[in-house]
């Protein structure tokens, strides 16, 4: 179905957008070229494309054709546009030089056999221009192409400091259906990595064919720049254009001068008479997984990181490069931050380095190779796991421990919202959930802090909290008693001048906005996504009872359980509307369902698991279940996967896995690698304001929770582990060393920085929580590798040194076993190759910790791998089998098949 244009143009500001005078020339027509793989349609008067259609796909089009009449006056851009900052060698000042700025119809010119179209741009750029601008449209080696020849055509040297070619593709969700969006529109995500950069074009379902946009030659893709000043409407339904930066000096001299960029930027000179030639060519190719395969294809350089792109120091990583041209010189900036050592070549040819991080923050490798082809990968080191959850639960217990008085409120004590580049708590916001302990926003804090002791226990850290849970959250946030016992609160902090003492609110603070909340809005229960996060942290507080000695009194763990349990069906009976959607963390009643069944609560086992079995019929019932509070979202899809694959409902498990794939990338560059598309929370949970990109917001670690899941499933499927650990490790990444963990980082290249309060960054330390493994495999390429640990080969013995903070479960891929345990660390790991033995070494034991308790399951059938059970004496126990742990010596426990 096309989009209705009579649904958006009736939405303002559409309505004034469709009234400005076009100027683009539609009049004119279009015409039409067989472009290989794909059909395409230029406009006439401008020579820009009016449609680009693979052949493959009927009624698919990957620019924004539906919306082109609405968007066809001055100032809005389509692909087949250029932007240019250039001055005289000698002057200071820029000037800007832009086709869309002001439309007039191009001069055609002759064609040659491989061309399409040619025109000389100048009449729809200023006059003053000191360089002649061609354009083609053409086929090269099968490929659609589109080049740019730019000529001096003074007599001075003219310096191009920004060159920018706008990539418009048709992610304007606005006016559609769920259904309609995940048939005809695309996102599209970038690798920044100069020569080797490309632009990965992906179908909202994840289906073929997606399009990669790549250089042809010398064309590389130095940044990454949003087209702000495109007037078509952005918002939650439309994130904004971008544009492939050659170029990119003049904007760090200026608007982005207080910024580091992703690459040094550059410019170029062109002496009076040079002619200059940028192109890139479109590539049609498979779904997501099949981007690198089709670069290699079209020889161009494919790079592969293990564990990926955020380097704990701990670390031994691996990095693979598959290009043709042997490697000239490899450079480290800034100077020893990483030190990389060649290993040899694969069977196949990959070049094998080792990695490893020495210093704390953004590095970046250049790749030079003989041919001058030059390719940058940036990495995030950071400390060891370990640390980093340990900084970052000293931070929340101490800077962010609010426990001043607060007779009004009463969100004493709580981790609350803090701003980082204040250096304090924020008690006062005019969206009240910040201040007031719920939403995602609000109770991003507290569940941080709570869901920190899941993976790394803390006496002190959990005395803190158990006082927030019993007086603040149980009793305050979440009502204790009466007909609407469990319902959840919308906020503790709300705005009433009129009935409580004058100077009860900060006057710096304009309170005159809707997010501003009356007390009786404040008060509403009816929002389902604030369930979850009660239902984690009463679940919390019952594995710390459960599992260890004296962290928590010991008999409420049936309690603190079934008050979890009692959450998710007062979500379900209080909440209904919303909660017949996906929920972020809603993983967690999956956790609460199989504990509840460990433990024998048959009756309140089967309660949730009827209801929860209500919701995903629901979504079996519907084609795209990803709905929300807003029109497209990249958080239902966590719980709907997770039902879904419980209930069998395998169709619909694979229709949401796909869709997660789409927008969740596997690129070279730790700041996009599995990062979760979200681009409107900076409004609702973040400091800085503003529509944009958000690097490793709390979707990266929640959709990495289905990605990992269905790769215990399927082994084989080396992308899905690369996708799933990257947004993992992706979750902690912005996690400064002082422990302050932050909304998500701004992809501006004017900012390219934190953003300044925590916000809702507590939703995906959740899903890095539950989440957090090893993962052992080996791949048919690159060997025997470990995510989440330090391999070595002796004989026939894998052996594994886990690094990651909670050292409590590992994946066995050979064996398609899942090692889990509910208390207890992991130290090192073995795998037998030839007899499959499995050897866990279990650390000492502490004053907390005196027994684990191991838990195997299988997810995956691998042919030969046998069923697995512990050959160890322990006491089977809750599903699973507990061991005393020694206090001298680590415990060795034996799995065999």
């Amino acid at each position: 179905m096309l989009l209705n244009v009579e649904v958006i143009q009736a939405q303002s500001p559409w309505i004034a957008l469709g009234k400005k005078p076009s100027t683009l020339g539609l009049e004119n027509g279009f015409s039409t070229y067989n472009a290989g793989a794909f059909n395409l349609k230029l406009v006439k008067s401008s020579q820009t494309v009016a449609g680009l259609q693979p052949k493959l796909v009927k009624d698919f089009d990957f620019v924004p054709s539906d919306s082109l009449k609405v968007r066809s006056s001055d100032g809005l851009y389509h692909l087949g546009d250029i932007n240019l900052k250039l001055r005289y060698s000698g002057e200071e000042a820029w000037k800007s030089y832009s086709t869309a700025t002001k439309r007039s119809p191009v001069k055609n010119i002759p064609v040659g056999k491989k061309e399409l179209s040619a025109a000389d741009l100048a009449a729809t750029l200023p006059a003053d221009i000191p360089l002649q601008v061609k354009r083609s449209w053409e086929m090269f080696n099968g490929k659609l192409v589109l080049r740019f020849e730019l000529k001096n055509k003074t007599n001075k040297n003219v310096e191009i400091g920004a060159l920018g070619i706008p990539m418009i593709f048709d992610n304007i969700l606005e006016g559609r259906t769920l259904e309609q969006t995940h048939a005809r529109n695309v996102f599209y995500d970038p690798y920044i990595g100069k020569d080797a950069g490309y632009l990965q074009v992906t179908r909202l379902s994840g289906h073929a064919p997606s399009l990669l946009v790549a250089p042809l030659g010398y064309t590389p893709f130095e940044a990454y720049n949003p087209l702000n000043d495109d007037r078509t409407p952005r918002g939650i339904a439309f994130e904004g254009f971008y544009e492939w930066m050659v170029y990119s000096k003049a904007y760090a001299e200026n608007e982005w001068k207080n910024a580091a960029q992703w690459n040094t930027p550059t410019s170029t000179i062109l002496k009076p008479g040079e002619n200059r030639s940028y192109a890139l060519q479109f590539i049609l190719s498979g779904t997501a997984k099949d981007t690198e395969s089709k670069l290699i294809e079209n020889k161009r350089p494919v790079a592969i990181s293990v564990p990926g792109y955020v380097l704990p120091k701990d670390v031994e990583g691996k990095l693979f490069i598959n290009y043709p041209k042997k490697i000239k010189s490899i450079e480290v900036q800034p100077e020893n931050a990483l030190k990389i050592a060649a290993s040899g070549l694969t069977k196949n040819g990959w070049k094998s380095y080792t990695i490893k991080g020495n210093t704390w923050g953004r590095a970046r490798l250049s790749i030079t190779y003989e041919d001058g082809l030059e390719q940058t990968i940036n990495y995030k080191v950071i400390e060891s796991e370990r640390d980093v959850i340990a900084s970052y639960g000293h931070f929340l217990t101490t800077k962010q421990w609010f426990d001043q008085a607060d007779p009004i409120f009463n969100r004493n004590p709580s981790a609350i919202t803090y701003d980082n580049e204040k250096q304090q708590q924020v008690i006062q916001d005019n969206r009240a959930w910040i201040s007031g302990l719920s939403d995602e926003g609000g109770a991003g804090s507290w569940l941080g802090a709570i869901m920190k002791q899941l993976v790394q226990p803390k006496k002190e850290e959990v005395d803190k909290l158990k006082q927030f849970v019993d007086s603040v959250m149980f009793g305050k946030i979440q009502l204790k008693s009466g007909p609407q016992k469990y319902g959840v609160k919308k906020s503790l902090f709300y705005y009433a001048p009129d009935s409580l003492p004058k100077g009860t609110y900060d006057a710096n603070i304009n309170f005159k906005v809707w997010s501003a909340w009356p007390k009786k809005e404040a008060d509403n229960l009816g929002r389902s996504y604030n369930y979850p996060h009660v239902a984690a942290a009463h679940w919390v507080m019952y594995r710390l009872a459960r599992n260890y000695s004296g962290l928590v009194a010991e008999q409420s763990w049936k309690q603190h359980l079934i008050d979890a349990a009692e959450t998710g069906m007062a979500m379900v009976n209080i909440a209904p509307y919303y909660s017949e959607f996906g929920q972020m963390e809603g993983t967690v009643f999956y956790l609460i369902l199989n504990d509840l069944k460990n433990e024998g609560l048959t009756a309140e086992a089967t309660r949730l698991e009827n209801e929860m079995k209500k919701r995903a019929n629901h979504w079996r019932s519907l084609q795209y279940p990803f709905g929300s509070e807003m029109p497209w979202d990249s958080t239902g899809q966590e719980e709907v996967y997770v039902w879904s694959n419980y209930f069998g409902y395998q169709d619909k498990a694979n229709v949401t896995l796909d869709a997660i794939l789409a927008y969740m990338p596997v690129i070279p560059h730790w700041a996009y690698n599995g990062n979760a598309r979200r681009y409107w929370d900076f409004l609702y949970g973040g400091k800085l304001s503003r529509i944009e990109r958000m690097i490793h917001h709390y979707g990266s670690a929640l959709n990495a929770i289905p990605v990992l899941m269905d790769y215990r499933k399927n082994p084989g499927d080396f992308y899905l582990l690369r996708a799933g650990y990257g947004g993992l490790l992706g979750g902690i990444s912005n996690i400064t060393q002082e422990g302050f963990a932050p909304a998500a980082f701004h992809a501006y290249p004017s900012t390219l920085k934190n953003d300044g309060i925590s916000g809702d960054y507590g939703s995906g330390f959740f899903g890095y929580a539950v989440n957090t493994a090893t993962y052992i495999l080996q791949h048919p390429e690159f060997g025997w590798l470990a995510f989440g640990g330090n391999l070595n080969k002796n004989g026939n013995v894998i052996n594994v040194e886990l690094t990651t903070a909670a050292k409590s479960s590992v994946y066995i891929a050979p064996a398609g076993l899942w090692i889990s345990l509910d208390a207890g660390t992991i130290d090192e790991v073995s795998y037998n190759t030839v007899n499959g033995e499995i050897r866990l070494k279990l650390a000492v034991a502490n004053a907390y910790t005196r027994h684990a308790l191991v838990r195997l399951s299988q997810p995956a059938k691998v042919n030969g791998a046998g069923i697995y059970s512990v050959k160890s004496k322990g006491l089977e126990k809750r599903g699973g089998y507990e061991f005393s742990l020694s206090k001298a010596d680590t415990t060795e426990i034996i799995l065999q098949k």
